[in-house]
Formats: structure tokens, sequence, C-alpha cells
């Protein structure tokens, strides 16, 4: 679900149009398109996050209980603001559409190569894929609070040559799955949030960046335009009924 938000570029390409011609007419700044832009999109996304994990979650069998309910809807709701967020920041900078859905789907592909799901993070190569990758990518953080949401608090019995004994889910989790275990399910949330924080300041940076370059062109042009007709004006033959 967060990788296909990334279907919402095009009307993102259009937003910055608009924003531009009325930004640049003084209707208003880019603070409040930051803020009116990220309030918008909240009510949608979190009726998507909602209405499949009503479906899902209790049809998997995932742990009872409305805490354990409401986190894993949280972790997917902030998930794709996260993503929605990156995807502004390309179409700030990569306005041409085909080029932004290309430049937004390889970075969420790595992201999501990299989180920890399809490969443990010991086994992730150090150079790229874990370092940087992992540790900043939003998906490791989302994969290890569902993993703690779902497995802390179970016990297991696990059968190895022959004997039975019963593992808890923390050792699952611990020596399984390799998640980082200094810190509860509500930290990875906290981080979660945080890293949505960090692209909406990035790109309200971006878009205070095109907007002096933008006005400082058109300030630019009026100055040749006006130094223009001046020349012209000085270069034209007086007029025979001119008072002298």
């Amino acid at each position: 679900m967060t990788f296909m938000t990334v279907g919402g570029f095009p009307s993102f390409v259009e937003d910055m149009k608009v924003f531009q011609r009325e930004n640049m007419n003084g209707h208003y700044g880019c603070g409040a398109f930051v803020i009116a832009n990220t309030l918008s999109s909240m009510p949608y996304l979190l009726l998507i996050s909602l209405v499949p994990v009503s479906i899902a979650y209790f049809l998997t069998g995932f742990q009872s209980g409305f805490e354990h309910f409401i986190y894993f809807a949280l972790v997917l709701f902030i998930g794709m603001m996260i993503v929605e967020s990156l995807m502004t920041n390309v179409a700030a900078i990569v306005p041409n559409f085909l080029m932004g859905i290309v430049v937004g789907a390889g970075i969420q592909g790595l992201m999501i190569l990299s989180g920890g799901f399809f490969q443990i993070p010991n086994e992730l190569p150090n150079i790229i894929w874990k370092y940087p990758l992992y540790y900043v990518s939003f998906h490791r953080y989302a994969y290890q609070g569902m993993f703690k949401n779902e497995f802390e608090g179970l016990l297991f019995t696990d059968n190895v040559d022959g004997n039975t004994h019963t593992i808890s889910g923390e050792d699952v989790l611990r020596e399984r799955w390799q998640v980082e275990m200094a810190y509860s399910k509500w930290m990875d949330l906290i981080i979660l949030v945080g890293i949505l924080i960090l692209y909406r300041l990035v790109f309200l940076l971006i878009v205070k960046t095109n907007e002096k370059f933008v006005h400082a062109r058109k300030t630019s042009t009026s100055v040749l335009s006006n130094r223009s007709r001046q020349i012209m004006a000085k270069s034209l033959p007086a007029s025979p009924f001119q008072d002298k």
C-alpha cells in the first residue's frame, strides 16, 4: 500500500504548478501551502489505512486487542504519509511526470529491499544496503514495530532434535528476525513520526528555495524589460509636433 502511494505523483505535480502561479501573485506563502497540503491528505490516507486493516487484520489471525489493532493501523497510516511526503519532494525537484515516477519508485524500492524483511539485517551487504540504506529506510522501523506488535507477549513451542521446548516471542524477534529490542514498538512509531516531520521540513525548504529563484528571475526579467523600454524610448526620433 505504501508503494502504491507513488501513484499520487501526477496530482502533486499539478499542485506544484498551481502553487507557483498563486505564490507569484502573492496569494499565500510556502508555509501555508505545506501545512495545507499535509492536512488535506490526512483524512483520506487515514480512511485508506483503516478500511483494509479492518478487513485483513483479523482474517490474518494477528493478536487480538484494540491496542494491537490501532498500532498496526497507525504504522500503516504514518508509512503512507511518509511516502506521500517523499513524492512531494520528488515532485518539487523533478516536475517531469515520467522521471518523477521512476525516481520515486526507485527510492521506494531501495528502501523496501533494505528494510530488514526480505533479508535480515546481519545478512545485508554492508556497503550501500546496510550503510546507509538500512538505517535511513523508514520501512525498517515500520517492519520492526509491526514485528514487536505481533510477537511480544507470545509463547511458541519449538521441536529441536526431538526435544520440545518453549521460546518467547521476544526470543523470536531477537534471534530469528534480528529486531532491535533496546526500545519498544512505540519508539519505532515515534521515529516514523520524526521521519515524516523531517520529510515535510525538507519539502518546505525545497519549495522556499524554488520560490526565491522564481522571484529573483521575475525581478531580473522585469528590470531588463524596463531597461529595454528606456533604451528604445531614447532611440526613437523626436516628434515634429513636440513642443520646443
